[in-house]
C-alpha cells in the first residue's frame, strides 16, 4: 500500500499550481518558475527535484497567467483554406511541428469558403486568442491579394508565391519555377523535342508558376509543348490522358509527343492509368514526369519521375521569418529548393 500523500490540488479537486509544485518540491516559487523557463542559476540538484515535483503532480503550466506577466501569449495564427490537397496539408504538418519545436503553439483556423468574410473572421477569431503573428496558406491568388489588404496589428507570413501587384507582402514557397525548370532540363537531356504540358487550375499561383517556368524551358531548348489543363486529380490526369491519345489518333500528322510533364503526381497518376488502358507504353512510348513526390509516387508503375517539395525545410523558414519579424529584424524570403528525383518513369524517346 503506498503511503505517497495526495497533493493538495488533488484534495480540492483542482490541476496542480505553481505553489502546489514549491511546497513538493520544498523550494521557493520563483525557483519553480526559473525551472520551468530554463532560466540559469538554478542548482542542478534543486532542479532535478523540481522537475520530479512537476512530474509526480502533472503540473502543466498555466499560459493564461503567463501571458498575463509577459505579455507574449507564445500562439501564432496559422489560417489555411479547407483542402486535402498534397501541397496545403504537407505545408501545415510542417509549420506545426516547427512552430512547436521553437516553444511556440499554433492556433488553427480552416476556411470553409474562400472568401474576405471568411478571411476576416478567421483572423478576427485568432486575433481574440492574442496571437504574436498570423501565418496564411494562401495556395490561391485571390486568397493571396485578400491578405494583402489585411492590417490585423501582428506580423504577417504568406505561404505561398507572391501575387502580382501585392510586392509589399512577405511571402514564402518552394521554388515552384525552378521545379518545373529543372523537370524540363531533365526532358529535354533526354533528348524530348516534343513534350505536353498538363497544368493545374490556373487560379492557383503555383500552377500559373510551373506553366510559365515550362513554357518557357521549352522555347530555350526548342521544345514543342502543348498545354493540357488539369485541376490537380487523378481523374482529370486520366481524362487527359485519353484527350491526348483521341487527338493523336484522329489527327495522325505527327507521331505521339514522346514526353508529358504533369503539374502535380495526381494527374500523373492518371495519366498513366490512361496510357495503361490504351497499351501505351510508359517509359518506351512516352515519357511522364510530375511534381510533389507524394508519398508512394516510387510505387507507381512505373516508378514516377517527379518534383519533391521540401515542406520541412519550407515550415522551418516560415518560423524563422516569423521570428524575424516579431524582433524587428529582415525577413529571409529566399524560397525552399525543390528536387528532381529521377525515377524510371523517364527515358530517352525511341528513335
Amino acid at each position: 500500500m503506498s503511503t505517497e500523500q495526495p497533493s493538495r490540488a488533488a484534495g480540492r479537486g483542482r490541476p496542480p499550481s505553481l505553489r502546489d509544485v514549491a511546497d513538493r518540491a520544498q523550494v521557493s516559487h520563483q525557483t519553480v518558475s526559473r525551472v520551468i523557463n530554463d532560466f540559469p542559476g538554478v542548482r542542478p540538484m534543486t532542479r532535478e527535484r523540481v522537475l520530479a515535483a512537476i512530474d509526480e503532480l502533472g503540473y502543466r503550466r498555466n499560459n493564461a497567467a503567463r501571458t498575463l506577466v509577459t505579455r507574449r501569449s507564445g500562439l501564432i495564427g496559422v489560417i489555411a483554406v479547407g483542402s486535402f490537397l498534397f501541397g496545403p496539408t504537407s505545408t501545415l504538418a510542417a509549420i506545426q511541428e516547427a512552430a512547436r519545436k521553437n516553444g511556440y503553439m499554433p492556433l488553427l483556423a480552416t476556411l470553409r469558403e474562400n472568401s474576405q468574410a471568411a478571411l476576416i473572421e478567421a483572423v478576427d477569431e485568432v486575433l481574440d486568442h492574442g496571437i504574436e503573428a498570423l501565418v496564411v496558406i494562401a495556395s490561391r491568388e485571390s486568397m493571396g491579394r485578400r491578405t494583402a489588404e489585411l492590417r490585423p496589428g501582428v506580423p504577417v507570413i504568406v505561404v505561398g508565391p507572391n501575387p502580382a501587384e501585392a510586392d509589399d507582402l512577405a511571402t514564402l514557397s518552394v521554388d515552384q519555377s525552378a521545379g518545373a525548370t529543372a523537370a524540363i532540363e531533365h526532358l529535354a537531356g533526354l533528348g524530348h523535342r516534343r513534350v505536353v504540358l498538363l497544368a493545374g487550375p490556373q487560379d492557383w499561383v503555383d500552377a500559373q508558376q510551373r506553366l510559365t517556368a515550362a513554357q518557357r524551358c521549352c522555347d530555350d531548348h526548342g521544345i514543342v509543348s502543348q498545354v493540357l489543363l488539369g485541376d490537380w486529380s487523378a481523374a482529370s490526369g486520366f481524362a487527359a490522358g485519353r484527350a491526348l491519345l483521341a487527338q493523336w489518333a484522329a489527327d495522325h500528322s505527327g507521331p505521339l509527343p514522346t514526353a508529358v510533364f504533369t503539374a502535380n503526381d495526381h494527374m500523373a497518376l492518371g495519366l498513366l492509368a490512361a496510357f495503361h488502358a490504351a497499351g501505351v507504353e510508359v517509359p518506351a512510348d512516352i515519357s511522364v514526369v510530375g511534381f510533389d513526390d507524394i508519398a508512394g509516387a516510387d510505387y507507381f508503375i512505373p516508378p514516377l519521375t517527379t518534383i519533391r517539395q521540401n515542406f520541412d525545410a519550407l515550415g522551418h523558414q516560415v518560423l524563422l521569418a516569423t521570428l524575424s519579424a516579431l524582433a524587428g529584424e529582415t525577413v529571409d524570403l529566399t524560397p525552399a529548393p525543390a528536387q528532381l528525383c529521377v525515377r524510371s518513369s523517364t527515358a530517352p524517346p525511341r528513335a
